[in-house]
């Protein structure tokens, strides 16, 4: 994801997550932190038929990530893009040196935590009224070792 991504990304955001949706400076100040070598953040589009159709961001600090964001266009549900997402952040992780990979999820997203899942995550707690303001509660889930995790995917294009 670069900054020119930004506007298209909060459309996206805004349209998935209404009640909840990240800022502008919130991606302005994430990107801040994903390039040059010190960089802790790696976000990144995936981009079909010239549009963004998902994308997704992972932190990284003392060997653990955390998913900050993950999302994909409805029309791409059921396609395997969060897949190949996740898949790209685990990577990512694994640059990183990352031992293990945090993640919360909306308690209510049964498909996302379907997918995570897949990917050996375990859920190790709750945050109470995590995401606001809906005061809805978050999964925390954990990934051990997330280069076990990682297996090859292809398909949609997807940019850092």
């Amino acid at each position: 994801m670069r900054w020119w991504d930004i506007d298209p990304v909060l459309e996206l955001e805004r349209e998935l997550f209404p009640e909840d949706a990240w800022s502008r400076g919130m991606f302005w100040s994430e990107l801040a932190h994903a390039r040059g070598p010190e960089a802790t953040r790696r976000y990144l589009v995936a981009e079909l038929d010239g549009r963004i159709a998902g994308y997704a961001g992972l932190a990284a600090s003392g060997g653990v990530g955390d998913v900050q964001t993950i999302a994909v266009a409805r029309d791409q549900w059921g396609t395997g893009l969060g897949s190949r997402l996740l898949t790209e952040l685990l990577r990512a992780a694994t640059a990183f040196e990352c031992a293990e990979v945090l993640l919360e999820c909306r308690v209510d997203n049964v498909r996302a935590q379907k997918l995570y899942e897949r990917f050996g995550f375990e859920p190790i707690g709750f945050r109470r009224g995590y995401y606001q303001p809906g005061n809805v509660d978050a999964l925390v889930l954990r990934l051990t070792d997330p280069a076990t995790s990682l297996n090859g995917v292809q398909g949609t294009e997807i940019n850092g």
